[in-house]
């Protein structure tokens, strides 16, 4: 099966996200499971002896596995900017592939919450007619976010199929 716009030589050019998602990500991931660690640990430790409070052990096997799994669906993540639209690939173990095309974008939106803010991330909303359809890229420097979206507005006025 071919990719890419009719007339192409070359498969898409893929982007991946940058390294900062995948720090934030694995931060929140170290933070949560560290205190539920200790509140593994201290509660049935003080309740039921010294014994239980390995429970928390527990915790160190969660967060040594969601490390590997962030990891792998961080390098998942990547989209590509072709003639005619859009696409973005996720997903390890189900592979996702989106295209949107740019005349039917209706909305292009760029957030950064307040974590993102702190890692120096942004987010990529596409909207389109269909609900079902709409896309996010998350994780990208912020220059390149609205780089993205100008790209895109300017792609989805020229094509203006969707408005």
């Amino acid at each position: 099966m071919e990719t890419g716009t009719m007339g192409e030589t070359d498969g898409p050019a893929w982007v991946g996200l940058p390294g900062g998602l995948l720090t934030l990500r694995r931060t929140l991931l170290l933070i949560w499971t560290v205190l539920l660690a200790v509140v593994t640990a201290v509660v049935p430790g003080l309740t039921l002896g010294p014994a239980w409070a390995a429970l928390g052990a527990i915790w160190l096997v969660v967060l040594a596995w969601g490390w590997v799994l962030l990891g792998r669906n961080w390098r998942s993540w990547r989209y590509a900017e072709r003639a005619d639209d859009l696409l973005i690939s996720r997903g390890v173990l189900w592979r996702e592939e989106t295209v949107v095309p740019y005349g039917r974008m209706q909305l292009v939106e760029v957030t950064s919450g307040p974590l993102e803010r702190r890692f120096g991330l942004a987010s990529v909303q596409l909207h389109t007619a269909a609900a079902a359809s709409d896309a996010k890229i998350p994780g990208l420097a912020p220059a390149e976010a609205e780089r993205l979206r100008d790209r895109l507005t300017a792609l989805g006025e020229a094509r203006s199929a969707g408005l």
